[in-house]
């Protein structure tokens, strides 16, 4: 049974907690908050130790494995106490408020024996791993556009209190939703470059309220964002799509295309309608499209659209699983400091943060 230690005891890490608790293999050992209020109902909760100092979880020689789920901007300093500790870590996403330092926890997490994983949970949803079967197969013909798109009537959502989210040194709509549909569009054509992007943000420090861009999917003309984070995994476990010939990709290696796939990114705040979330693949002889996290549609827009699955799957207990048999020596598939550090790559591009 492996223990595991829970830091931040917010909305998200009560999600990881729960599948922590439901899980065989694992086991919840303590909690932090740094809000202790929060820490001692999530222990009460598990019936497990809660503390407020990072520092008091790792020291914890039962605790062997630490979750990550506080903001960005404290992802750094909390995997640094844990792997300094000899911990493994599941760190939520993004890896961190940019790329740079995404590239030194990588570089760290190598050095370690340790074992890491950024929690994307398109590594293992249903609809998104249906719609890159169904591309490789030929479904769509070859790829010859992919699209992004994002409406947020209100942010942050009604749900969400947190300050942080408003502000633009780690929050927004791009860092919190927008790198989720970056990572899948990574995981279907290798890597994402030639970033431009016109962004419009709500005040000097706020969040962006309209981003119109574009980029390049996969095949050797693009360059890639982040080209220089070291991965510590495979970079496209599963199969990734060639754009050229129906089929997928072996594992471990980038896309091996000729030619780019062109790509688009559509976002705008606080507007009127509902909120959308969508990532389009349209080819020469079809479209799909991933909607709303997990609805996959085919020919959307189309007379002859129709809904090929809805399924949500358990992406969080999915993740565990694949920890818990990485920890056994086995094949988990897990995503990587150094995947998800791409992928902040594009991020910090669209949203012109320096050092990229």
């Amino acid at each position: 049974m492996h223990q595991v230690g829970i830091v931040g005891c917010g909305v998200i890490g009560s999600r990881l907690a729960a599948a922590f608790d439901e899980h065989e293999r694992t086991e919840i050992r303590v909690v932090c908050d740094r809000v202790g209020s929060k820490a001692d109902s999530m222990a009460a909760e598990y019936d497990c130790e809660g503390v407020t100092d990072v520092d008091d979880l790792v020291a914890i020689d039962a605790v062997d494995i630490v979750y990550v789920g506080v903001p960005p901007k404290h992802h750094a300093p909390v995997v640094r106490a844990a792997l300094g500790a000899d911990k493994h870590v599941i760190c939520e996403k993004p890896i961190a408020e940019t790329a740079a330092v995404g590239r030194e926890l990588t570089a760290l997490a190598r050095e370690s024996d340790r074992t890491t994983a950024i929690n994307f949970p398109f590594r293992y949803a249903p609809g998104f791993l249906e719609l890159r079967e169904r591309i490789a197969a030929g479904d769509i013909g070859a790829p010859k556009r992919v699209s992004l798109r994002f409406r947020f009537p209100r942010w942050p959502r009604e749900w969400q209190d947190v300050d942080w989210l408003a502000g633009r040194d780690q929050g927004g709509p791009l860092r919190e939703v927008g790198s989720h549909l970056v990572f899948g569009t990574q995981e279907l054509f290798g890597g994402v470059g030639d970033v431009t992007a016109d962004v419009r943000f709500t005040g000097p420090e706020a969040y962006e309220e309209s981003i119109v861009g574009t980029f390049r999917a996969g095949g050797d003309g693009a360059r890639v964002a982040g080209d220089d984070a070291t991965t510590t995994g495979t970079v496209d476990a599963g199969g990734a799509v060639d754009a050229t010939a129906a089929g997928p990709i072996g594992a471990g290696g980038a896309v091996d295309v000729d030619e780019p796939v062109p790509g688009t990114i559509d976002l705008l705040c606080d507007c009127a309608g509902s909120e959308e979330n969508s990532l389009t693949v349209e080819g020469t002889d079809g479209a799909l499209a991933l909607r709303a996290w997990h609805r996959l549609v085919a020919d959307p827009g189309e007379d002859g659209e129709r809904v090929l699955t809805e399924d949500a799957g358990e992406t969080e207990l999915a993740l565990i699983d694949a920890f818990v048999t990485a920890l056994d020596g086995g094949d988990g598939d897990l995503v990587s400091f150094g995947e998800a550090t791409r992928v902040q790559a594009v991020v910090d591009e669209i949203l012109g943060v320096d050092g990229v």
